[in-house]
């Protein structure tokens, strides 16, 4: 029986003994490892049921599985030998230990600012495990406000069915500050519940009650919409807040509750810690929360939420062409959590948020590049990429992820964000043109330059009703979206040698396909067929066929295993040969149409009449010097004999740059062919034959 997924990324990551954490967020598994140089990445990449994988900093390193991600997470949890991974060594000299490694992976990865990696790392571990509740409750919001504006249910919150509809999601952002709370404790290793403890004492109704308490004096704050009140509590004087759907004081709460836990357990007996620890944080963090850090927190959100929306007001047009052309730069790096905090915020402060609408820009030029990969993959046959791309394009556009899209193929095909940045910076400066000339009112009656909303909503296709000016925000993202589509169709988003394998794949795919469809063919239908081929070659003469491929330029023969090039040594683009030059021009190697001829001048694909698909790729990695050096004499499209010149290569400026001036030739389709036998170890001139074919 073979292996489980889970036990096979166990087995690619580099063993159970190499883990010393694992954790997931909603569409990847985080590991934190001994050792990353034990992690067999190819292995993971063409992994069934992987979508990616990504080094990080240091010893960190992400698998990309997508929407499944809980369950491998759980799968992998329960493998037995799993049983004590990550597990410190209790004593023993040279050990180190767990804040050893995390400092010396940090150096490695952030330097002098490593602060600020633990730091967004602590924001992003705060939210990712509820994700999903989020999610769920977005969904909801999205779906009642499509119910209300069809006219299917009333707009009545007086009814009983509205109250409770409302409570369903109304609960998750409530509630919020605990769950922050409860993950914020858990990643800075306190007992999440008594994270969670100690906020729920801000949301209980007798703290809530304080507010209509005779000795409280309140003052209502015209800019916000918000009631600032005072208590005195035993003599001393307590700012009192509605800490519903805060963010920032759970998180400076359970910063401040670290030190105070761990100080504790360091001066408590361990024997009695499980009582004393608890009792003395709910006494002494729970005060500090109410009388300094709640007010703080408060204080600090609303700072954040009015600043961005003076910048919003003032300079709409910078904030919502800006925002669109951060994300896909923030979102890789887990950066983009301060922003969903400050979403969060604003719609508890100010009652509505502005980032959301930009925000969405984004992430449907993200869905709209993968809609062109995926549009490509079915076009050139590409199973493996139709199967990535489809899982995340759903993800995307029903589920408002990005996660599948960037790790499952963005950031594997680097052209994809050239034509992605377009889209994102189009449909910003359409929601800025319209959204200043269509502005939204909230419900106070503020007038809002821009596409606001109400609720917290990953931005998918079931949350547009969620959004104030719906048609504006509709149309911008349809502009993002369509135009990466189109920019991905239109310009691909490989390269040649990526396109050249893809194809020479689906072709040997075929060639394995053909023996099963002929055997399902009858007698009868056999003989027709033969009957018309011959009648078919009567009229039209089949092309020559192809035995030979010619050297490309002069030069030394040697076998791909010796070129230094791993991809073309593995034979995935085909059998072939690499010829160390000894001359400047690069020759057609056939006769045929050239189907690729890279802008760099480094990459040429020609196909012969009778079906030979020949790749010639001038140097190694010599794509990065983007075409200096490289005079290119031919077309994409274009007839081609034998002989006639493709390029003019200045080799010495090759060698100065760093790369290798062997040049490659592989016959794309060589799994589609009886044999290609390739000669090495010999000096030949532009046009000698250098590989056999037998058809």
């Amino acid at each position: 029986m073979a292996d489980s997924l889970a036990s096979q990324i166990i087995t690619a990551i580099g063993g159970p003994e190499n883990v010393r954490s694992l954790t997931h967020c909603a569409t990847r598994l985080r590991f934190e490892l001994a050792d990353a140089s034990k992690v067999d990445q190819n292995a993971l990449e063409h992994m069934k049921g992987v979508l990616g994988a990504v080094p990080q900093s240091g010893d960190r390193f992400q698998v990309v599985i997508g929407g499944g991600v809980a369950t491998v997470y759980e799968n992998i949890m329960h493998l037995p030998e799993m049983a004590n991974a990550g597990a410190a060594s209790a004593s023993g000299e040279g050990q180190k230990s767990n804040a050893d490694v995390k400092a010396e992976a940090r150096s490695k990865a952030r330097g002098k600012v490593a602060w600020l990696d633990s730091f967004f790392e602590y924001l992003a571990d705060s939210f990712r495990p509820i994700l999903g509740v989020l999610l769920g409750a977005s969904i909801i919001i999205a779906l009642v406000n499509l119910l209300i504006s069809l006219n299917v249910i009333p707009n009545d919150e007086a009814s009983a069915g509205w109250v409770f509809v409302k409570a369903i999601w109304k609960g998750v952002f409530y509630f919020l500050p605990i769950m922050v709370a409860y993950n914020a404790a858990k990643k800075l290793k306190v007992d999440p519940w008594l994270g969670g403890a100690i906020m729920a004492i801000l949301m209980t109704p007798q703290f809530t009650s304080l507010m209509d308490a005779k000795t409280t004096t309140c003052v209502e704050n015209a800019a916000l919409g918000t009631k600032s009140c005072t208590a005195n509590i035993f003599g001393i004087p307590m700012a009192l807040s509605d800490y519903s759907g805060n963010v920032f004081v759970p998180l400076l709460m359970a910063a401040v509750l670290a030190l105070v836990y761990h100080g504790l357990k360091k001066i408590i007996p361990e024997s009695v810690q499980l009582v004393f620890v608890p009792f003395f944080c709910m006494i002494i963090v729970g005060a500090l929360t109410a009388f300094i850090i709640g007010p703080i927190g408060v204080w600090v959100g609303n700072g954040l939420g009015v600043g961005l929306a003076w910048m919003n007001t003032h300079a709409p047009f910078i904030f919502a062409i800006i925002i669109p052309l951060l994300y896909p730069f923030l979102v890789p790096l887990g950066l983009h959590w301060p922003l969903n905090a400050l979403m969060l915020m604003n719609i508890q402060t100010l009652g509505y948020d502005f980032i959301q609408g930009p925000m969405g820009v984004w992430n449907f030029a993200c869905f709209g590049a993968t809609a062109g990969v995926l549009f490509i993959a079915v076009r050139d046959k590409d199973k493996d990429m139709r199967q990535t791309a489809l899982g995340a394009l759903a993800a995307g556009l029903l589920g408002g992820v990005s996660e599948p899209s960037l790790y499952g193929i963005h950031l594997r095909y680097k052209l994809v964000y050239k034509r992605m940045l377009v889209g994102c910076g189009l449909g910003g400066v359409v929601i800025a043109v319209l959204g200043w000339l269509f502005p939204s009112v909230t419900a106070a009656g503020q007038t809002v330059h821009g596409v606001t909303t109400t609720a917290f909503a990953f931005t998918s296709l079931l949350t547009i009703p969620v959004f104030d000016q719906m048609w504006v925000y509709a149309v911008s993202i349809a502009v993002s979206f369509l135009t990466s589509f189109f920019l991905i169709i239109t310009f691909d988003y490989r390269t040649p040698e990526q396109k050249a394998e893809v194809l020479a794949r689906a072709a040997a795919d075929q060639k394995a396909a053909a023996p099963t469809v002929e055997a399902k063919e009858a007698a009868p239908a056999a003989t027709t067929a033969t009957a018309t081929a011959t009648a078919t070659k009567t009229e039209a003469p089949a092309a020559a066929a192809t035995t030979v491929v010619n050297a490309p330029v002069a030069g030394h023969v040697i076998a791909l295993d010796e070129t230094g090039d791993p991809v073309f040594a593995s034979r995935a683009l085909g059998e072939g040969v690499g010829i160390q030059p000894t001359d400047s021009e690069v020759m057609a190697p056939v006769s045929g149409v050239l189907q690729t001829v890279a802008e760099t001048g480094h990459a040429f694909g020609i196909k012969t009449d009778d079906g030979v698909e020949v790749l010639v790729h001038v140097g190694i990695d010599t794509v990065k010097m983007n075409g200096e050096g490289f005079a290119v004499k031919v077309k994409a499209d274009e007839r081609v004999n034998a002989g006639d010149p493709l390029v003019s290569v200045d080799f010495a400026k090759v060698k100065d740059a760093g790369y290798s001036t062997t040049t490659l030739m592989t016959v794309l389709n060589t799994a589609a062919l009886t044999s290609v036998t390739p000669k090495t170890g010999i000096d030949v001139k532009a046009g000698d034959e250098v590989i056999d074919i037998q058809r």
